[in-house]
């Protein structure tokens, strides 16, 4: 369980941990900043949704551990469980327990839950993916390497959010808006996606305001 947890444990210090995080956790090349800061930091352009196709970004592949029968979607499950699952043939997951950040709802059925791209393929599509090589759209599809990434999530928020960015939706529990604006901007930097108007106008409404001093930390993938 101990193992299990050190996840979440690390998506919530990486989020709403003070600016001031010790450089001898953090990897090289790691940016570390504010939220009001990091907004500024994103690439504006208007998104270009022509010739997007779930299929351009393979997902899920094998994982990290090539020899675990477990695709990226259980092993994040595993990885994010407060409670382990059983794991069974062909990584069959049964029981354990989670928590879904976007609405504070607790978990003990896996079939219940979405491994959610923080940032959707669409998404990610019509802000600067569709130029990348199919290499670079399998890896941000199954990048288990930063925290905010991949998210596990109650499957009515994944629906409700669908392709939306922050200007159409926010997860409805209210204590969980900073930490979603840090891993959305986290996450779109360390893949240097664009955002829209719109959308950076709905972010700087928190990054001005309540939400200002909310870490973002991310390391780039060239």
């Amino acid at each position: 369980m101990i193992k299990n947890f050190a996840r979440g444990l690390a998506v919530l210090s990486l989020s709403l941990a003070p600016l001031a995080a010790p450089t001898s956790v953090l990897a090289q090349n790691t940016e570390v900043t504010t939220l009001g800061d990091a907004v500024h930091r994103l690439p504006v352009a208007d998104e270009q949704h022509e010739g997007y196709s779930r299929g351009h970004f393979k997902h899920w592949n094998a994982g990290l551990d090539k020899k675990d029968d477990c695709d990226t979607r259980s092993e994040v499950l595993i990885a994010e469980a407060v409670e382990a699952p059983e794991v069974g043939d062909d990584c069959a997951l049964s029981e354990g327990e989670w928590v879904s950040y976007f609405d504070n709802q607790e978990v003990e059925d896996p079939d219940k839950l979405a491994v959610h791209h923080m940032v959707p393929l669409a998404e990610a599509w019509a802000s600067g993916a569709a130029e990348w090589s199919p290499g670079r759209r399998e890896d941000f599809a199954n990048d288990q390497s930063a925290p905010a990434s991949l998210v596990t999530v109650t499957e009515r928020t994944d629906r409700s959010k669908a392709d939306q960015d922050p200007a159409g939706w926010m997860p409805p529990l209210p204590g969980a808006h900073c930490r979603y604006l840090s891993d959305w901007v986290s996450t779109k930097l360390r893949w240097d996606l664009a955002a829209n108007p719109a959308e950076l106008d709905a972010i700087a409404v928190f990054a001005d305001g309540e939400c200002k001093n909310t870490s973002v930390i991310y390391r780039a993938v060239r």
